[in-house]
């Protein structure tokens, strides 16, 4: 795969990084389609619940088992379970099916999402939109691509102009508290979208597609790729404290929108007072 000239001045060993995360997203973005393929043909003989854990251990041990043939000194965390702790100071944040409900049903809006951090920094990012075929990918310092062409935020616009994206737990009762902000949040708003992937919504802040995004009750794996490629796409992203649930709140917008948007979600009682007003959040 061809890398985007921009990402010719990173440092050979990242660009090395690059192109091994996106070499096992696309293998496990094959694993996904295979796994598509036999929930359709199963469909009167297996749960597709069954067919879909099948497949997200299934890409998790590809990715797993290549990393540690060809990476065993880094370190790894992984959903399904898979951890590793390593001495070369690169870590692997996978999530190997993200959007897993939408898989099942086969909504498109599920992915593969690879972070690579060095020293406890993000430097790669790495997301397949399987469901479309789109790979993003990001450098620290270098951009974000969508295949070989530029992505970028949207210009900066009011609040009440903005298209915003969120997403639901998986528990019903942070999902019926999330379900009543949103229903304070959509009046100030142009709209809402919900899309089901936390991994893809970053990636459409990333490429202008929505103006903002924010979602609570998330784990490492589910945003830390799509932190680095909106970032790299001229984002803001915050991870600030949530008035409920587990984890922070991942916040992303163009930077003149975050401070208002943070604002809104905090009256909307998304995230706490502690987190601050204005842009100004309270980081963990």
């Amino acid at each position: 795969m061809t890398q985007p000239d921009s990402f010719a001045a990173a440092p050979p060993d990242v660009r090395e990084l690059l192109a091994l995360a996106s070499d096992l997203a696309l293998q496990a973005g094959r694993i996904h389609a295979e796994g598509r393929r036999r929930a359709l043909e199963l469909e009167t003989k297996s749960s597709p619940t069954d067919v879909v854990s099948q497949v997200d251990r299934a890409a998790e041990r590809l990715i797993v088992s290549r990393l540690r043939e060809e990476r065993p000194d880094d370190a790894l965390l992984a959903e399904e379970g898979s951890r590793h702790d390593g001495a070369s100071g690169v870590r692997w944040v996978i999530d190997p099916l993200d959007g897993t409900t939408n898989y099942v049903y086969g909504y498109p809006a599920y992915a593969v999402s690879i972070a690579v951090e060095i020293d406890g920094a993000a430097r790669v990012g790495v997301v397949l939109d399987s469901s479309a075929g789109r790979l993003y990918r990001a450098l620290a310092g270098h951009g974000a691509f969508v295949g070989d062409r530029p992505v970028h935020v949207r210009p900066a616009t009011d609040l009440s102009h903005a298209l915003v994206a969120t997403g639901f737990s998986y528990d019903a009762g942070h999902r019926e508290r999330q379900g009543a902000t949103a229903a304070r949040v959509v009046g100030r708003v142009r709209d809402l979208r919900r899309g089901g992937s936390a991994a893809i919504d970053l990636c459409r802040v990333a490429a202008g597609e929505v103006d903002a995004y924010w979602e609570l009750d998330l784990s490492p794996w589910d945003y830390a790729a799509g932190t680095l490629i909106a970032r790299e796409a001229g984002a803001a992203v915050e991870h600030v404290v949530a008035a409920h649930g587990r984890g922070p709140a991942v916040v992303a917008a163009h930077p003149a929108l975050m401070g208002p948007f943070l604002e809104l979600l905090t009256e909307a009682g998304a995230l706490s007072p502690r987190a601050g007003r204005a842009g100004r959040p309270a980081r963990r």
